[in-house]
């Protein structure tokens, strides 16, 4: 704004366009601090992945969620993947992003075989108590990603970059169908 008051001819600073602004009853639209913090029900839980080498399959497993942009909005895509293997188990796709479409998938993978650990990253889908309880009652040891820490779940991110440079971008969805 400032800079084009200036080129309008008028002589402004910083400190002059927020009083100005403030007179006005004008604020900035940015993020303001804490804006992923998480709730009071949001439990976290260790990363337990450091540096094990997975030898066999079903000894961890790991989940994501990923978007696709259509012509109008986005659909979001989850996949549950073995990590010995790296085999996808099962996934859905949904137009929201609530957790039911992930306790599908989940659901769906453990009646295929049952893991020693599994792994997500810290999205409220994956911190709920309705989620988390389903690999809890299996007698699963859960483990989530640290935060902003892409590399601790590298395999479905690499999924998701062939996913998406294979087929999506190839075919510019339109439309859910």
């Amino acid at each position: 704004m400032a800079a084009w008051l200036r080129s309008q001819g008028y002589g402004v600073n910083r400190k002059r366009v927020s009083r100005l602004m403030r007179l006005m009853g004008l604020i900035a639209l940015y993020p303001k601090p804490r804006l992923s913090a998480n709730g009071p029900d949001h439990k976290v839980y260790p990363y337990l992945l450091k540096g094990v080498t997975v030898k066999t399959p079903d000894e961890a497993w790991s989940s994501d969620i990923t978007y696709i942009r259509l012509a109008h909005g986005f659909v979001y895509l989850v996949v549950t993947m073995d990590w010995h293997s790296r085999h996808s188990l099962s996934w859905e796709l949904s137009t929201t992003l609530d957790k039911a479409f992930c306790l599908d998938a989940l659901q769906r993978a453990l009646l295929i075989s049952k893991p020693g650990i599994f792994n997500t990253d810290q999205g409220p889908q994956y911190a709920s108590e309705e989620f988390s309880g389903v690999p809890e009652s299996e007698g699963i040891k859960i483990s989530m990603d640290g935060r902003g820490r892409v590399y601790d779940n590298i395999f479905v991110e690499r999924f998701w970059r062939t996913v998406k440079y294979e087929e999506v971008y190839l075919h510019e969805y339109r439309t859910v169908a």
